[in-house]
Parts: structure tokens; sequence; C-alpha cells
């Protein structure tokens, strides 16, 4: 009996005498299920891996959760993409696979999880950065899962993770690249650079939290991604070693969410542009004025996550400022750990 029939033979073709004939049936039932899954997917997105033979490769590869079992809680079923899950509404298909491969087993589950990585689109870090993200949290549906390839994991994670860093952000253990299957396996391959797929506008060489529009969806996204915010004036910025410290003036700040900010730290306010030296920040160019600054504290420093010109005029300041207490936010630390 071949590897492929007796690892993947139910078991009572193993514990059992059959006819061959029936076994015959059974193989190429199973066979006939993966290339109708396959040319689905092609559909939607180009594949690595011999997909076209007899003996998948793919059946080699299976997550450690799902294949022992403790994968999924309950059946898998085939949903529509809600409007509201923003990473993957523009994905290229409509239907996705619940539970997903993060084990997120409700739709309310995966827009608070998805809803954490959204700001990390718009930094244009890698232009396949939705499509992997989106393999995960929102997999096209099809008979069995099929996994991002290794290839285009860490493509995204070295694009990306410099990013990340810049917050204070970790590349997550939930995504770390040897999970995933090697590319001669199937799986979905990096797009940005395949025949058909056009690519991502070139990433900005703006650092990261200055890298914003003044627009009321960014400002909430922000808010929610930052322990604390204020409204601020500066007094100066300065270069420290690769990064640039803005020193808070001593005129009385406004403090929107206090977070793990610490009465002290207002007395002599000092944040981190984390790697920021060299890189333009068209919101530091002049100083007067007061900013709306959002940030995070990583161990002893406060790193800036975000800044915005204080602009009193601006419709959609307002409108962000009017709802941030309202605002319903992801959890961001089960994320990023």
């Amino acid at each position: 009996m071949r590897a492929f029939e007796r690892r993947f033979m139910p078991l009572e073709f193993q514990t059992s005498v059959r006819p061959s004939a029936v076994m015959d049936d059974r193989r190429e039932e199973e066979e006939d299920h993966v290339r109708g899954d396959l040319i689905r997917l092609k559909t939607c997105f180009s594949l690595t891996g011999p997909w076209a033979g007899h003996e998948y490769d793919y059946y080699s590869w299976q997550s450690d959760n799902f294949h022992n079992g403790r994968f999924y809680a309950k059946q898998p079923q085939c949903v529509d993409i809600p409007g509201d899950l923003r990473l993957c509404h523009a994905v290229g298909y409509k239907r996705m696979r619940l539970p997903n491969l993060l084990e997120h087993e409700t739709m309310p589950e995966v827009r608070q999880q998805a809803g954490s990585w959204v700001p990390l689109l718009a930094k244009r870090c890698h232009g396949d950065t939705q499509v992997f993200l989106c393999s995960l949290f929102a997999p096209v549906c099809l008979d069995r899962p099929i996994y991002p390839c290794r290839s285009l994991c860490q493509a995204v994670r070295d694009g990306c993770a410099p990013v990340m860093e810049a917050y204070g952000f970790p590349w997550p253990d939930m995504l770390q690249c040897d999970k995933f299957p090697v590319d001669n396996d199937l799986c979905i391959p990096m797009q940005s650079s395949s025949a058909g797929h056009a690519t991502q506008a070139p990433a900005s060489k703006v650092c990261p939290p200055c890298d914003n529009e003044l627009k009321a969806e960014t400002i909430l996204e922000h808010y929610c991604a930052s322990d604390f915010a204020l409204k601020m004036k500066i007094k100066e910025v300065q270069r420290d070693r690769g990064d640039r410290k803005l020193v808070a003036a001593q005129k009385k700040k406004k403090v929107l969410k206090m977070g793990s900010l610490r009465k002290k730290d207002l007395k002599k306010l000092v944040l981190h542009l984390k790697n920021g030296a060299d890189c333009p920040c068209a919101q530091l160019d002049s100083l007067a004025g007061s900013f709306l600054i959002m940030g995070r504290r990583v161990e002893q420093q406060l790193l800036l996550m975000a800044i915005h010109k204080w602009e009193k005029r601006s419709k959609e300041l307002r409108y962000a400022i009017k709802h941030i207490k309202s605002q319903q936010c992801p959890t961001y630390h089960t994320v990023f750990q």
C-alpha cells in the first residue's frame, strides 16, 4: 500500500479488508475533490505546487492544530465577506471559510482581530500584505484550507516588520513564517509580481507615524492602536542616534486618552519617533500651533504612533474628536503578541 493511501485513507479502510476497487474509488473521489478545489482557487490566486498531479503534496502538510483535530470547534461553513470587514472586503473573492485559519470561530471575533491590521495596509509596506493576511483571516471558501506559502509570509514580513517596529510592535508569533508550507507544496504564493496582477504603489519613505492623511477614519484607527492621545504643543525636536525626540512644551496639555501615561510623564513629556532621524515628516517642518499626538509605551519609552496638525477648521478632525470617546476599538494586545 502506498504512503498516500496509508496516511489518508479513512480508519475503517485501514483496519478492515476491503476490495481494491473500493479503495481505488475512494482515492479517485478524494482526488476529484482536490482537483475541483484547485480549479476554483486558481480563479482567485496563482498557486504553486504540483496541483495537476495525482498525488498532491498538499496532503503532506497540515497545520498542527488542524491535523490533531483541535482546529475547529464546529463544522466549517462558507459565509459572505461582510462589508465592514475592511481588511478583506475587496480582496478579490466574496466568500470566506469560517472558522478561519487563525481559529476565529465567529464573525464578530474575525472583525475585531482583523481590524487591528487595517492601518498596516495604508502603509503600503508590501504589495501582498492584504493577500497574505486575508488568506488567514478570511480564507477563500473551499472544501479544505489552503495556506499562504512560506515565501509569501517572508516577503510580507520583511517589508512590513520594520514598519511595525516603528510603532513598537514585533512581528507576532501567530505569523511566524516557518509555520507555513514551502513553495513546492500547494499554497498561495506572492501575487504582486505575477502576471495579470497589478502592483501596489511603492512604499512611502515618509516616517510611518507621519504618513497619514487628516481623515477622521485614519485618526480613529490610530486612536484605537494607541495607548494614549493628547493635544499638545511641541517645544523642540532633537535627534538621538537613529531616533527623533519630540519634546513637549510645558503649556497645558489636553489629554484625550490617558492610557499608560502617568502624571509625571506629562510634566516632562518626550516622545520618540522610532528610526525617524532622517525620514521626512512634514508635520514637523513647522512647530507652530498645536498637534494631535498618539502613542504607545514600550518599555521605558513613549513611542509616537501618529501625529497630525491640529487644524481647527478641519471637518475631519472635528468629526474624529467628537466621536473618539464612543469609538469601538479592536483588541490590539491580543493580535500583536
